[in-house]
């Protein structure tokens, strides 16, 4: 059996073909900024629960939605027609973060420890991590979160307090990629939910390939732009 590789701060990053089948690559270092960073744009990400170390993987096939490709349903677009609701961006980035650490079977064992929440509000305020909201009579009742860097936007986690929230949600997201020119929603791993919104499964080689179109250069999507084009593609 081989044996995982263990991080200290400043190690860098196996290569990703080096993962298990499963996807597993490392473990240890830290979550700071530049760690983060530096692991999405490797097509990495951190995914551990309480009381274990920070594991690191890079899953093959990998789990995307080509944002002009998500396929609504017609019951979502006749929930879409006859419910009100609002859609913004980055208005409750952690409330978001909160809503998907205690959304359905997560609330007794939720991945979105202290650490991550702390980790992932700190890529947010510093302009790499957005959230879309959904609102329903000024409540927040759905959400997605992210981070974002050149042209893909690296979803993390969702959730809904009425039905379809999370859907919908997820819909005006991928508008509002389509109309910022993003090449792909990377949703990690592939799960029945994702693949009835259109969801596909690419092979490493893809995903890697695309990475490294997409992001050089190492930009930020802009909070504006992203509000920008949600207001225009919202009825």
């Amino acid at each position: 059996m081989t044996r995982l590789p263990w991080l200290d701060l400043h190690d860098p990053f196996p290569p990703t073909t080096d993962a298990t089948p499963h996807g597993l690559l490392a473990a240890g270092a830290d979550l700071s900024p530049v760690r983060l960073l530096d692991a999405y744009q490797r097509g990495i990400f951190p995914w551990y629960s309480a009381g274990e170390p920070i594991l690191w993987w890079s899953p093959a096939p990998r789990c995307v939605i080509y944002p002009e490709q998500f396929h609504a349903s017609r019951s979502l677009r006749k929930r879409m027609r006859h419910n009100h609701f609002h859609i913004s961006s980055n208005r409750a980035f952690a409330d978001v973060m909160l809503g998907c650490a205690s959304a359905g079977e997560r609330a007794d064992a939720t991945w979105i420890s202290q650490d991550m929440f702390d980790a992932y509000c700190t890529l947010h305020k510093l302009g790499w991590a957005h959230s879309v909201e959904m609102w329903q009579d000024d409540k927040l009742v759905g959400g997605v979160y992210g981070v974002s860097i050149g042209k893909i936007f690296f979803g993390e986690s969702m959730f809904s307090r009425i039905t379809d929230a999370s859907k919908i949600t997820l819909f005006f997201l991928c508008q509002a990629l389509a109309a910022l020119e993003f090449r792909l929603l990377d949703c990690q791993v592939e799960n029945p939910h994702l693949m009835s919104l259109g969801a596909h499964n690419i092979s490493r080689t893809a995903f890697q390939s695309t990475l490294q179109q997409c992001i050089q250069p190492t930009t930020q999507l802009p909070c504006a732009h992203l509000q920008e084009a949600l207001e225009v593609v919202q009825p």
